[in-house]
């Protein structure tokens, strides 16, 4: 372009000369270079390699690059993970039930590991950056390989322990087995419709019998009548009054005078009984 007319950035070409790609790089071929270009489309979620060649910021070819390496891939995936934060990384139910496990385990004992997110970017090229190696994408680090990655950070000794000090699920007198709640580390919940657990005369405890859970009993249409840590003391105090108040809405449903010594219920009495 000789001459141009205008003002930017509505500039009108006045003069110009064809110049074809053979001629530019016969007169420039000192100043043309091959870029391996490698990004990560957030939107379609997936590596986006090119290779092109360029003369300065002009663009003379561009083709798909099909020689990448694993750990290109690794450092443009990781990369992305440092400036989103570990959200980048979708975590099933596995891995995010056995983060909070581990982290109410961490709160009571700091000897196993810091799993917080703070914690888990800190050492991603510990941790992280192995499952990366084997992914063309952050879809690829599913909830089974990431929940492996996070038992990798534990020793064989705490391996063995984990399921006994802080179990998934615990059984109640009913025969049910329920989920414990470890999103609030200090203090895992166990929610349980309260007619399950006739029969308990005190709060069951976790980590070898250092913390107990906190009770949220349910009515039996699943709604907390109590939140506590002292069984004893609810059925001894408190009751007597949810009783007074729930047998009459709830009939079919068992309402003993001696909670301790009834037998648990999963389901309300048949209709006519």
């Amino acid at each position: 372009v000789a001459e141009v007319d205008g003002t930017p950035p509505e500039y009108r070409v006045v003069r110009a000369a064809k110049i074809t790609m053979e001629s530019l790089r016969s007169e420039f071929s000192g100043q043309i270079r091959e870029v391996r270009l490698l990004r990560y489309d957030e939107d379609a979620n997936r590596l986006v390699a090119r290779r092109q060649t360029r003369l300065g910021e002009l663009v003379l070819d561009d083709a798909p690059l099909n020689d990448v390496r694993a750990d290109e891939r690794a450092d443009v995936l990781l990369s992305v993970v440092r400036r989103r934060g570990i959200a980048a990384i979708a975590m099933g139910r596995s891995a995010i039930q056995l983060c909070e496990r581990l982290a109410f385990l961490h709160a009571h004992d700091t000897q196993w590991p810091d799993v917080s997110q703070a914690a888990l970017m800190a050492d991603a090229d510990g941790w992280l950056y192995p499952l990366l190696l084997e992914a063309r994408s952050l879809a690829d680090i599913t909830d089974q390989r990431l929940f492996g990655a996070l038992m990798e950070r534990l020793t064989w000794t705490q391996r063995a322990a984990l399921d006994q000090l802080a179990p998934t699920h615990i059984e109640v007198p009913s025969g049910s087995r329920i989920a414990i709640d470890y999103s609030q580390p200090h203090a895992p919940v166990l929610s349980v419709k309260l007619q399950e657990v006739f029969g308990w005369s005190a709060t069951p405890h976790i980590n070898n019998g250092r913390v107990p859970l906190t009770l949220h009993l349910l009515s039996p249409a699943q709604r907390p009548v109590q939140v506590t840590r002292d069984l004893a003391g609810f059925w001894r105090d408190g009751y007597f009054a949810v009783r007074k108040e729930l047998r009459g809405r709830y009939p079919r449903h068992p309402w003993p005078d001696d909670p301790i010594t009834a037998q648990a219920s999963r389901r309300a009495k048949p209709r006519g009984t």
